[in-house]
Protein backbone atom coordinates (compact mmCIF):
# COMPACT_ATOMS: atom_id res chain seq x y z
CA UNK A 1 0.00 0.00 0.00
CA UNK A 2 3.05 2.59 0.56
CA UNK A 3 4.40 1.83 -2.57
CA UNK A 4 1.43 2.30 -4.16
CA UNK A 5 0.80 5.70 -2.49
CA UNK A 6 4.10 7.01 -2.80
CA UNK A 7 3.78 6.07 -7.12
CA UNK A 8 0.48 8.28 -6.75
CA UNK A 9 2.28 11.32 -5.44
CA UNK A 10 5.20 10.98 -7.74
CA UNK A 11 2.35 11.10 -10.41
CA UNK A 12 0.32 14.02 -9.33
CA UNK A 13 3.53 15.89 -8.58
CA UNK A 14 4.64 15.26 -12.41
CA UNK A 15 0.95 16.07 -13.65
CA UNK A 16 0.84 19.62 -11.91
CA UNK A 17 4.37 19.86 -13.13
CA UNK A 18 3.38 19.33 -16.57
CA UNK A 19 0.11 21.15 -16.37
CA UNK A 20 1.27 24.66 -17.42
CA UNK A 21 2.93 22.90 -21.11
CA UNK A 22 0.04 20.99 -21.81
CA UNK A 23 -2.25 23.77 -21.53
CA UNK A 24 -0.44 25.29 -24.25
CA UNK A 25 -0.33 22.23 -26.44
CA UNK A 26 -4.22 23.12 -26.18
CA UNK A 27 -5.30 20.38 -24.02
CA UNK A 28 -8.28 21.87 -22.81
CA UNK A 29 -9.46 23.27 -26.22
CA UNK A 30 -9.87 20.03 -27.88
CA UNK A 31 -13.07 19.62 -30.49
CA UNK A 32 -15.06 17.92 -28.03
CA UNK A 33 -14.85 20.07 -25.40
CA UNK A 34 -18.09 21.64 -24.33
CA UNK A 35 -17.76 25.38 -23.40
CA UNK A 36 -21.36 26.99 -22.23
CA UNK A 37 -21.08 30.69 -21.45
CA UNK A 38 -23.36 32.99 -19.83
CA UNK A 39 -23.69 36.48 -18.55
CA UNK A 40 -22.40 35.51 -14.80
CA UNK A 41 -22.03 31.74 -15.47
CA UNK A 42 -19.11 29.36 -17.32
CA UNK A 43 -19.52 25.79 -17.74
CA UNK A 44 -16.76 24.09 -19.19
CA UNK A 45 -17.17 19.69 -19.70
CA UNK A 46 -13.80 18.78 -21.02
CA UNK A 47 -14.76 15.08 -22.49
CA UNK A 48 -12.70 14.95 -25.15
CA UNK A 49 -9.76 15.62 -23.23
CA UNK A 50 -10.87 13.59 -20.24
CA UNK A 51 -10.89 10.95 -22.73
CA UNK A 52 -7.24 11.55 -24.54
CA UNK A 53 -5.79 11.92 -20.85
CA UNK A 54 -7.43 8.45 -19.79
CA UNK A 55 -6.51 6.42 -22.61
CA UNK A 56 -2.66 7.63 -22.03
CA UNK A 57 -2.33 7.25 -18.78
CA UNK A 58 -4.07 3.71 -19.34
CA UNK A 59 -1.03 3.17 -21.98
CA UNK A 60 1.20 4.14 -19.43
CA UNK A 61 -0.10 1.87 -16.95
CA UNK A 62 0.32 -1.20 -19.33
CA UNK A 63 3.63 0.01 -20.10
CA UNK A 64 4.73 0.05 -16.58
CA UNK A 65 2.70 -3.24 -15.79
CA UNK A 66 4.73 -4.82 -18.41
CA UNK A 67 8.36 -3.87 -17.66
CA UNK A 68 7.31 -4.79 -14.31
CA UNK A 69 6.44 -8.21 -14.92
CA UNK A 70 2.91 -7.53 -13.47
Amino acid sequence: MARFLILAGIVLIVIGLLWGPLSRLGLGRLPGDIVIERENLTVYIPITSAILVSVVLSVLVALVRAILGR
